[in-house]
């Protein structure tokens, strides 16, 4: 009985606080929020908001920024995934852009920051003999830029892995190989036969984690407070701002303005819904021409070479965060700090434990409840036969593709009326909003591609359906269990507004201290907070792959 509850549990979790949130954050939007006596509807926060000042810029940089990353992403990863296509080595370029993927975003950008300011490591590496330079230039401006290059720029170090590795796992389930095979007897290279013929059929599965890109990079907040423009600021920001404010009469403002997010995602969503048709036909066209151009060839072979220019530069940049971290002094133009110290970790030891052991429990509790729940579910599934379809799946997407902006203000709301509000409870369960889309994702294929012949021998032995899943599905599967499990810690050690939110700012973690730090801190601890802050879900996925080897080392098949 209690199995059967698995998925309206799990739908409360993903669907309950996206609606009452949209709904608490809409009310004050419209100026109805009684605790601070807005008893009428009104346009107030609308007016406020449309008369702040560089409104209309941060309309256009959260529009701009948004759709220039999610296009540049898709194109770079699909560029990647074409020219690694005929080559060997796809598991070493898998395990390559693994540290990225761990990696919170907050911190890529840090990393980043450290690298391309103008008295960054690149500069320094080629100061003073190519630049001539003894100071850091004050031209151009390289990170916080007004057009929010560097914002776009270090949202694509994250972007790109992500949508590549999408790619790479829908590639399991078109014929590659046949369809590369046929378009080449046409006449067509290699790259342009992934390019026109594998890539059409992989993007409709790949659909969702691009609405995704797209929905996080209009509205992120810690990346963009790191290394995007600061006046004015994407409008997510500014919402943010607003709400963590001393004055609560911008509550209004702020509500519009997240309400105004939430309708600019929806925009673009279906703006780029309608380039598809159009662009589908002229695809279509260029196809029963039988034309053999090599440009998109040519085209994908350019993109792939970006692409992993921006893989190499995100290594980069968590490499600088570690050097940084120990480094003493370090005057510009040194490509290397003038000395190495060991201090900043022994002074600084004490409280960035405390922070990583926050951060730690509250990703552990959270991927608990979502390990607990995915299993119920797909457990559930099996024993009744379900086969869920599309509406299922987007439901599951819905707390990705909705903006947080938009409905974390109305979940503090709801926490405030609970008693919950500030309490490593309320952290927990903000998380757990976003843990369980990514835990289920990674486990649901391998659950249900399962053998069900393994079952089906252990009940003819007598086993019991509950001994069959804990003694029998469990082991075979404890390797998708504890990736899917070292997914969703990387995805609660990254959460920057729900923390904030939920906690109030009374629950610190490795993520909100380190963007608290980039406005202004000492490089140094900066460092060292953003390497705990990538070291603890490297951790995570290290162990995911480890203990399987270790327990089932003398079972080839399970280890």
């Amino acid at each position: 009985m209690l199995l059967r509850l698995a998925p309206a549990a799990t739908l409360a979790v993903l669907a309950g606080p996206v609606v009452l949130g949209l709904a608490f954050t809409l009310l004050p939007a419209f100026g109805f929020l009684p605790a601070l006596g807005g008893a009428t509807f009104s346009l107030d926060g609308w007016r406020m908001l449309f008369a702040a000042p560089g409104f209309a810029s941060a309309l256009a940089l959260t529009f701009g920024t948004g759709l220039a990353t999610t296009l540049l992403a898709l194109i770079l990863a699909a560029g990647l995934c074409a020219a690694a296509a005929h080559r060997p080595g796809m598991a070493r370029l898998r395990r390559l852009i693994m540290p990225l993927l761990a990696s919170p975003p907050s911190g890529v950008a840090l990393g980043f920051a450290f690298l391309a300011m103008p008295s960054g490591w690149l500069v320094r590496l080629l100061s003073p003999w190519a630049t001539g330079w003894q100071v850091p230039p004050a031209e151009p401006v390289t990170v916080g830029d007004p057009l929010g290059a560097s914002l776009v720029a270090a949202l694509l170090l994250k972007e790109v892995p992500y949508l590549a590795l999408m790619l790479f796992a829908a590639s399991a389930t078109v014929p590659v190989e046949r369809l590369i095979v046929a378009a080449r007897a046409l006449g067509r290279g290699q790259a342009t036969a992934w390019a026109t013929v594998v890539f059409p059929q992989l993007y409709r599965q790949v659909r969702l984690p691009v609405f995704a890109v797209l929905a996080f990079s209009m509205s992120v907040v810690d990346v963009a407070i790191i290394v995007g423009p600061g006046n004015p600021p994407p409008l997510a920001v500014l919402a943010t701002r607003w709400f963590k404010g001393y004055d609560l009469a911008l509550y209004y403002p702020a509500a519009a303005a997240a309400t105004l997010q939430f309708l600019l995602v929806v925009l673009a969503i279906l703006l780029w819904l309608a380039c598809e048709r159009p662009i589908a036909a002229l695809h279509r066209r260029w196809l029963a021409r039988g034309s053999r151009s090599r440009a998109p060839g040519a085209a994908a072979e350019v993109a792939g070479a970006l692409a992993g220019l921006l893989i190499v530069l995100g290594l980069l940049s968590l490499l600088a965060m570690l050097v940084w971290s120990f480094a003493g002094s370090w005057r510009f133009p040194a490509a290397l700090p003038d000395h190495w110290q060991l201090a900043l970790w022994r002074d600084e030891a004490g409280g960035a434990a405390a922070l990583a052991g926050t951060s730690a429990g509250i990703g552990l509790a959270a991927v608990a409840i979502a390990l607990v729940l995915t299993l119920a579910c797909l457990e559930n599934e099996q024993r009744q036969g379900l086969h869920p379809g599309a509406a299922v799946l987007w439901l599951i997407y819905l707390p990705l593709i909705v903006p947080q902006i938009a409905f974390l203000f109305g979940v503090q709301v709801l926490l405030i009326h609970a008693g919950l509000d500030g309490t490593p409870a309320a952290v927990v369960w903000a998380h757990l909003v976003f843990v369980l889309p990514f835990v289920f994702l990674s486990l649901a294929d391998a659950y249900r591609a399962l053998d069900p012949r393994y079952a089906m021998t252990a009940a003819a032995m007598g086993a019991g359906r509950w001994r069959v899943f804990l003694v029998v599905k469990l082991p075979l599967l404890a390797r998708p269990i504890l990736v899917a499990a070292a997914v969703g810690f990387a995805v609660s050690i990254a959460q920057y507004l729900p923390t904030l939110f939920a906690g109030a700012g009374r629950v610190a973690t490795l993520t909100t201290e380190a963007v608290t730090l980039s406005s202004g801190g000492d490089r140094r601890i900066l460092g060292l907070v953003a390497v705990l802050q990538t070291a603890l879900p490297l951790a995570a996925y290290g162990l995911a792959l480890a203990v399987p080897f270790l327990v089932f080392r003398r079972f080839r098949g399970m280890a």
